[in-house]
């Protein structure tokens, strides 16, 4: 506990704000309140000025243009923008889309309803360890086949996909490549010109910045690339995203990127989170049977680890941990329980997928808060086998 908080190992849902970013973002919520499309007077140049700033640390992060930069209200927006913009721009009446079967339902919910409009999905599957065979897309690309969608990054495993080499395939095929790389960015280097990828969504609230701010890449020297617009108005972002822009948010994702880079660069901070989340598999397997690794232990972000526990509930173990923030591996989108489809995919068993929890350090998470983690994961695992 920290204090009277539990230990926070949920990461992978959101970060805690950044005292820098909070600081940065202060004096757009009070005196530099200033529309950025104001042009006529000092109030809008300041806030422009600020949003320029931001777009292009934003920009750098990702090895973009900071033209290339189109903000929005977060990643679920960017992906349906991605998905949705790029297909209804299409002069075809029809087409095809390939995703894979473990993207975030943003991704997978937009190609569903874009299925109800009339067009097509392919859903390419995952080996054991939750990672896509470049060959499996190049095999679904069809004449018709308008975008690919595959994550970088899972969210529930942490598991890294071979983006660079699905691309590839794309590229020599002509179909526009999408990548939901917001649970990569800011934790492991991603640079849009060495993956080769058209469009690429992320977000604030992942890497320490504001919630409700994220932004789409979109490549500009891609020649089939057209977006329709999915929210229309004042023709805000080069048209593909109208709204007041919310300049305090954006100054935050802008401070964000700026800390991450910092970061990134010598990558310590990285290689600690990797450790200290090692050093918790290597506790709490070392002292119980039948707890297994969901997702690859060879390409995977550093700071997730999602653990199976037979005979065990998820929940239970969950709601038993009343001092360690985690959450469950097993998504549950409805009121009726629904087993993880990115573990289902996998070919997990199901009672590993029944006591799946997901464990995500941070910035702030210490070797002694992930030794007391250890403990009372063991404790509750064998109290509940118990019964």
């Amino acid at each position: 506990m920290t204090g009277d908080r539990p230990i926070y190992l949920d990461h992978a849902a959101t970060t805690p704000t950044a005292p820098e970013v909070v600081e940065a973002m202060l004096p757009y919520l009070g005196a530099c309140f200033g529309n950025a499309s104001s042009r006529s007077h000092a109030y809008g140049w300041e806030a422009e000025k600020a949003v320029k700033s931001a777009r292009s640390w934003v920009a750098k992060l990702i090895g973009a243009r900071p033209g290339e930069i189109i903000f929005t209200s977060g990643a679920t927006e960017a992906n349906n923008l991605a998905l949705k913009g790029l297909v209804r721009a299409s002069t075809a009446r029809c087409g095809h889309i390939i995703v894979s079967a473990v993207e975030h339902k943003a991704v997978l919910d937009s190609v569903h309803a874009l299925e109800r409009e009339g067009y097509t999905s392919t859903l390419v599957g995952v080996d054991s360890v939750g990672r896509v065979d470049p060959k499996d897309v190049a095999d679904a690309i069809t004449d018709e086949t308008l975008i690919c969608s595959v994550m970088l990054a899972n969210n529930e495993t942490g598991t890294l996909q071979p983006i660079k080499e699905i691309a590839a395939f794309c590229k020599a095929r002509g179909v526009v490549f999408h990548c939901d790389a917001v649970q990569a960015v800011g934790k492991v280097p991603v640079d849009v010109g060495d993956l080769d990828v058209d469009l690429l969504s992320l977000s604030a609230h992942k890497m320490y910045g504001p919630k409700g701010i994220g932004a789409l890449y979109v490549r500009n020297q891609t020649p089939k690339l057209r977006l329709e617009p999915i929210i229309h108005g004042g023709g805000h972002e080069r048209g593909l995203r109208s709204g007041t822009l919310p300049v305090h948010q954006i100054v935050g994702f802008g401070e964000a990127a700026s800390l991450a880079m910092r970061e990134l660069k010598t990558g310590a901070e990285a290689r600690r989170q990797a450790s200290i989340r090692d050093l918790l598999w290597d506790l709490v397997s070392s002292q119980l049977s039948d707890v297994t690794i969901n997702g690859s232990q060879e390409y995977r972000l550093p700071n997730v680890l999602n653990l199976g526990f037979s005979g065990v509930d998820a929940e239970a173990l969950i709601l038993a941990l009343r001092d360690v923030a985690v959450s469950t591996g097993s998504a549950c989108t409805s009121s009726s329980y629904e087993p993880s489809h990115v573990l289902t995919t996998m070919g997990v068993l199901r009672e590993y997928i029944d006591g799946a929890i997901r464990i995500s350090v941070g910035r702030t998470t210490t070797q002694m808060q992930m030794e007391h983690t250890s403990a009372r994961i063991v404790e509750t695992v064998e109290a509940l086998r118990l019964f």
